[in-house]
């Protein structure tokens, strides 16, 4: 039963009462409360659980004589959802100094073939395979949403780093050689740490199924991305995609980490995503998005201050820059 039923059963049950105007105000006054809030607002959380010893994927940023390596996983929004902060799990090696994390990059993509992804490179369906991997259907996109880009650099994301065990071994890795059946590139053991990501930029989504793609750039060291649990333990998060990965050589297609390379097997990268949905915001595209999303926030934050402060964002201007570029 919710807050609005319960004050009208409440309102309805007989019993003798001396309503004063100032009952009749606060009356007012408590139903104007249930309704402030849309009942179906909730903060949102997805998980891929524990992470776990079955693989570390390189997900690193490009630097001399490195080339770029994305590791990307899917995560499903159900409604309209700003994203505030994340989580990753990887191997750096042991002893490896903290501050030489030097940078963090996020970026979101949606399933192929959004985003201007190129079916007249594949050979069609079912599959969608080029002539560099056997299978696009399910992967992330060609390309990745401009307006969901976040570094550390760029200062519109801040890190906090943990270590969580000094010495953690994976059973098999994926590195350099990213080609089909290859089996992996053997174990490895680092140090595990996690990554907190606070996004000073919020990034805003609408409802729909994405992959979300960190790389992190260490001094003199690589990144392995570790495995999460799979299946995510209780994940209302349905369906459930496996591990992606790319490098610059491969680019724009993606591998399978599980399924192409390995062979055999599925996996999940160990990273969680927080944020609050905001069920009556507006739909990009349409002329009126920017003006009712920020209705929809101030209706349910209290306050167009309050949903900026609760949300993230450095200021009002801030977050209705935001959803500018969402409503675009």
């Amino acid at each position: 039963m919710n807050r609005f039923e319960s004050f009208l059963i409440g309102m309805r049950t007989a019993r003798k009462v001396v309503i004063s105007r100032g009952s009749l105000i606060g009356v007012a006054l408590a139903l104007t409360a249930c309704l402030a809030t849309p009942l179906w607002a909730a903060p949102f959380l997805f998980s891929t659980g524990n992470p776990t010893t079955l693989l570390g994927a390189f997900s690193r940023r490009p630097s001399p004589g490195k080339v770029e390596t994305e590791t990307a996983d899917d995560f499903l929004l159900q409604e309209t959802t700003v994203i505030k902060s994340a989580t990753i799990v990887g191997l750096i090696p042991a002893g490896t100094p903290m501050d030489n994390i030097k940078d963090v990059e996020v970026e979101v993509y949606e399933v192929f073939s959004k985003d201007n992804s190129d079916v007249g490179r594949t050979f069609g369906p079912p599959l969608f395979p080029t002539a560099f991997v056997p299978a696009r259907l399910n992967s992330p996109a060609d390309g990745e949403i401009d307006t969901a880009t976040r570094a550390r650099t760029a200062g519109t994301l801040t890190i906090f780093t943990t270590v969580l065990n000094s010495s953690f071994k994976v059973d098999t890795t994926v590195r350099n050689n990213l080609s089909v059946n290859t089996g992996g590139e053997g174990p490895f053991t680092g140090e595990e740490v996690e990554i907190t990501i606070t996004f000073t930029t919020p990034i805003i989504l609408p409802a729909g199924h994405y992959f979300f793609r960190p790389e992190v750039l260490v001094n003199n060291a690589d990144f392995l991305y570790v495995s999460g649990e799979r299946p995510i333990p209780g994940n209302p998060f349905s369906p459930d995609l496996q591990a992606w990965i790319r490098n610059t050589t491969l680019a724009p297609d993606w591998l399978r980490i599980g399924t192409d390379i390995i062979g055999g097997k599925t996996f999940n990268m160990a990273f969680s995503l927080t944020g609050e949905t905001v069920p009556e915001a507006g739909t990009p595209g349409q002329t009126n998005c920017h003006g009712q999303s920020i209705s929809a926030l101030a209706h349910q934050f209290g306050g167009i201050h309050s949903a900026a402060s609760a949300l993230g964002f450095s200021s009002v201007r801030a977050l209705q820059n935001g959803f500018d570029l969402f409503c675009e």
